[in-house]
């Protein structure tokens, strides 16, 4: 159901998911500035380093949120939402973030270095070299 409780739910899912994808981004951009990776081993590298890291957040969290979702005392109609928001947000965010965001990435990348390419054409006349 649609709650107060509930959307609050959301408001955590939100803040979870988006510090994963920043840990994981974060790290595909260290390791592309550190150690001289081409994109795509950045992203499978990092994929693999935060993998774990990414999956205990979300497993002790719902882990954590059970307990409230499967309470039957008083005013546990009050939290469960929240709870079984935050626990099925987290299971299909937890898959979209390993997945998805290494795409995402990768097409804003590809998007960032041809609008560059454009600007120093634009600017320059010509293309500069890389």
């Amino acid at each position: 159901t649609l709650s107060v409780t509930s959307f609050m739910g959301v408001i955590i899912l939100a803040g979870i998911v988006v510090n994963n994808g920043i840990v994981l981004v974060d790290h595909v951009n260290q390791l592309r500035r550190r150690e001289n990776m081409e994109k795509h081993d950045a992203l499978v590298q990092a994929g693999m380093d935060r993998f774990r890291p990414i999956l205990i957040t979300a497993i002790t969290t719902i882990l954590g949120m059970l307990p409230m979702a499967l309470s039957t005392g008083m005013g546990s109609e009050m939290r469960a939402p929240m709870a079984l928001t935050v626990i099925g947000g987290l299971i299909t965010a937890t898959f979209l973030t390993l997945f998805y965001v290494p795409i995402f990435y990768s097409i804003a990348d590809h998007i960032s270095y041809k609008t560059q390419k454009q600007m120093v054409t634009m600017l320059h006349g010509r293309e500069e070299a890389d």
